[in-house]
């Protein structure tokens, strides 16, 4: 595994404005610094509202940060992802950076291979190779090929899951991060979902992710990152780390 650095994290702070309640401040990070190398795969522990999925999602720029600062390192150099424009971020996010949430996010009319095979396009492959490259990435997973060309809409929550995951990896981006992407799956096909993400490492891909199952972790991290009350609590190997938050 590569210590080549992939995100750097410095001292990122978050808070909400609760408008809707009495207009108090919640804060969610509390100047984190984290950094995740290509090839490892960092886990992020915690209890709900550690400050977890903020963080993703502060990664991934759908939350703007209060402070501190996230670098994506590129073949072109360092790139500010706090200070991108939004144009600019779109472009970064279809070649360099992936995000799995829960939930998809599809056009309307839309099937699970075109979804896939455009996802493919953006990080650079021709429209025939990017066709081979999402019937191989669902079959993978396991979807049936009745269903590719279904709309995602339709789809059930572990289909549309499956799915997900497919677009994400197809060609596999710089930097990934999972927020729960197996949650919605039945055992079997949690297991090949598992096992693909198993496979990014050594494809040189920097994994940062959240599972509430310590399995899992076990499994996939090179290194777990607790979280708690908004701040880095310890880091470890999993064993290091989960056996004490047992």
């Amino acid at each position: 595994m590569s210590t080549t650095p992939v995100l750097e994290v410095r001292n990122l702070v978050k808070t909400f404005t609760l408008h809707t309640v009495d207009g108090r401040t919640v804060s969610s990070l509390r100047g984190v610094d984290l950094d995740v190398a290509a090839g490892e795969h960092v886990a992020l522990a915690g209890s709900s509202g550690a400050g977890k999925s903020s963080l993703l999602r502060c990664v991934h720029r759908t939350y703007l940060p209060d402070a501190g600062t996230v670098t994506l390192h590129t073949d072109a150099g360092p790139v500010a992802l706090t200070a991108l424009a939004d144009r600019a971020l779109a472009r970064l996010r279809a070649r360099d950076l992936g995000y799995v949430s829960q939930f998809l996010a599809a056009p309307p009319r839309t099937g699970p291979h075109e979804l896939v095979a455009a996802a493919a396009r953006r990080r650079g492959l021709d429209r025939d190779t990017a066709g081979e490259a999402a019937a191989a990435a669902l079959r993978r997973l396991a979807l049936d090929e009745a269903l590719w060309d279904v709309d995602c809409g339709v789809l059930s929550g572990g289909e549309r899951q499956r799915v997900n995951l497919a677009a994400a990896t197809v060609r596999p981006p710089r930097l990934l991060l999972l927020d729960e992407p197996v949650s919605a799956l039945d055992p079997a096909n949690r297991e090949r979902a598992l096992e693909l993400i198993a496979s990014l490492s050594g494809a040189g891909v920097a994994v940062l992710a959240v599972f509430h199952d310590a399995d899992a972790m076990s499994r996939l991290a090179t290194r777990v990152v607790e979280l708690r009350d908004g701040r880095v609590a310890r880091a470890g190997s999993p064993s290091e780390v989960l056996g004490v938050m047992a």
